[in-house]
């Protein structure tokens, strides 16, 4: 596996590989990797000839309460995680490569709609920053497929009406979300789990289950909802949100032919955020 953190050289060998004809999946991360993130390599295999990787933390998307310096960064691990999940070329820009002209006076990218609920308003400005960085690393990358996990389902969605509005020409491939046996969803996050918290975290997961059943079974929206933050606060968490939605994040009732096909849980265990979704049929 190649590790390149100069435009010049990234730029030269995405050259090559294209004038050989190979087909280039790309990546995107923000590094302290897991085996979700080795699944989404895995992914991008079967889909190219070629697979890039990007690690970089980006400080676009961390509010003023979210403290970017310790976000923490294994470079080593993730190097070798990478490259053992079968990655043939890792990205390291700096801070100083992606933003040129500094954070503070970058041009940014911001997608309408899809970002003004949910996450977006919980987290303002944070779609904002990624949709950002997105566009700097496909301008760098310029790959024919990219793919995401589906547990940052409305990133996900983001990026998707992102390439769509600005006529990017990139496959975006959603994976399925890789969970613990138990169903916890694999998350960096969850390393700061404490020892009493990590088995009631599954709470998340539980209840995802069981709007999906509720919905199924035709129960109204606002009750589902409502009994789905009860327990949740019963276990513990202080919920941001635990929502039933279309597949565009839209409320069911704004089209009633399309009912409620996704379930969405943001909540906080002890200092721990944690968020999840469960596609389903209607």
């Amino acid at each position: 596996m190649l590790t390149v953190d100069q435009l010049g050289a990234l730029r030269a060998t995405l050259g090559a590989w294209r004038m050989a004809g190979q087909r280039v999946a790309f990546v995107p991360t923000m590094g302290n990797l897991h085996e979700g993130h080795h699944s989404l390599i895995r992914l991008a295999r079967e889909r190219a000839d070629r697979v890039v990787a990007s690690v970089f933390v980006n400080p676009t998307q961390f509010g003023p309460n979210e403290d970017y310096g310790r976000y923490p960064r294994t470079p080593e691990a993730d190097a070798d995680g990478l490259r053992a999940a079968g990655c043939d070329l890792l990205w390291r820009p700096t801070v100083e490569t992606m933003y040129p002209f500094g954070v503070e006076h970058t041009v940014q990218v911001r997608v309408p709609q899809v970002t003004d609920t949910l996450e977006g308003a919980h987290r303002p400005g944070h779609f904002d920053g990624v949709a950002t960085v997105v566009a700097r690393l496909f301008n760098q990358v310029r790959p024919d497929v990219a793919v995401f996990g589906r547990k940052d389902y409305q990133q996900l969605a983001v990026i998707r009406y992102l390439v769509r509005d600005l006529a990017f020409p990139i496959e975006i491939v959603g994976a399925d979300t890789r969970r613990e046996a138990d169903g916890l969803a694999l998350s960096s996050r969850n390393q700061y789990l404490s020892e009493a918290e990590r088995p009631r975290a599954v709470e998340i997961h539980r209840c995802l289950q069981w709007m999906r059943q509720a919905a199924q079974a035709g129960e109204p929206r606002a009750a589902i909802e409502a009994e789905a933050g009860e327990r949740l606060r019963a276990a513990g968490f202080e919920v941001d949100y635990a929502v039933l939605r279309r597949p565009d994040l839209s409320l069911p009732e704004q089209d009633p032919g399309e009912p409620a096909r996704v379930a969405l849980i943001a909540a906080r265990l002890g200092r721990t955020r944690l968020i999840d979704n469960l596609e389903f049929e209607a």
